[in-house]
């Protein structure tokens, strides 16, 4: 878990680090404004980590399905909130350790062991992350922020982060809605079928969603459904089957 903090906080913190860190003058040591300017850097990108985590891993397609599937359901407060972001993480990490065990040998490990410099750190720890952004966006949202940003990259491996991490984003929000409406469809039929046949007894006062929701449990316990969804979204990522 050490290792995963320090890789998912790496590769932004090397790269304000490198920008943020003061031209050595000749003859003079580091500056107090310079070190004091750094130590601030290195706090904030620390505490922005969680989030740099989530926009470049699988974590956003992830968890956007897992509370779809739980809006399904009918009970909004079941799985409780803590544990489908729980959930979310760890099959993240699942997701995500070849491309965290790459950019630890590659990038992160060496810098800590001081032969790279911050700048040949960020860019062999940033690329594996970039394989996997690259591997999971579509082809219209890369051109779509392609053509919103006024560039025109020779291969997508020159592709900058600005452009390739709110494209990425962007299909993994799609990609997540597609899983999402799949799951949602066989409750959604529970649903009409539970109402149709209490009009047709006349318990029209009857909420459906008191005989729906134990249907809806006992027909996704009987299925294997956290099984189910669980491979269906680690099978979703190029390279993972």
């Amino acid at each position: 878990m050490r290792r995963m903090i320090i890789i998912a906080a790496a590769p932004v913190m090397l790269l304000l680090l490198g920008a943020a860190a003061p031209a050595p003058s000749a003859g003079s040591g580091p500056s107090l404004t310079g070190s004091a300017m750094s130590l601030i850097v290195a706090l904030t990108v620390l505490s922005l980590a969680p989030a740099i985590l989530m926009t470049i891993t699988s974590f956003v397609r992830i968890v956007v399905a897992l509370s779809l599937l739980r809006t399904g359901f009918g009970a909004p407060g079941v799985p409780p909130n803590m544990v489908i972001v729980a959930l979310a993480l760890f099959l993240t990490l699942f997701v995500m350790k070849p491309t965290f065990d790459i950019a630890w040998t590659q990038g992160a490990a060496p810098y800590l062991a001081g032969s790279l410099t911050e700048a040949e750190a960020f860019k062999r720890t940033i690329e594996p992350f970039r394989t996997f952004m690259l591997a999971n966006t579509r082809e219209g949202d890369m051109r779509l922020f392609i053509d919103m940003a006024g560039t025109t990259p020779q291969s997508r491996a020159d592709i900058d982060l600005r452009t390739l991490i709110p494209a990425f984003l962007i299909s993994e929000l799609k990609r997540a809605f597609e899983i999402g409406f799949l799951l949602l469809l066989p409750f959604l039929v529970i649903d009409l079928v539970v109402a149709s046949v209490l009009m047709a007894l006349g318990l029209m006062m009857l909420p459906p969603a008191t005989i729906s929701l134990p249907a809806k449990l006992i027909f996704f316990v009987l299925v294997d459904g956290w099984a189910l969804v669980v491979s269906s979204l680690v099978r979703s990522y190029a390279g993972m089957g």
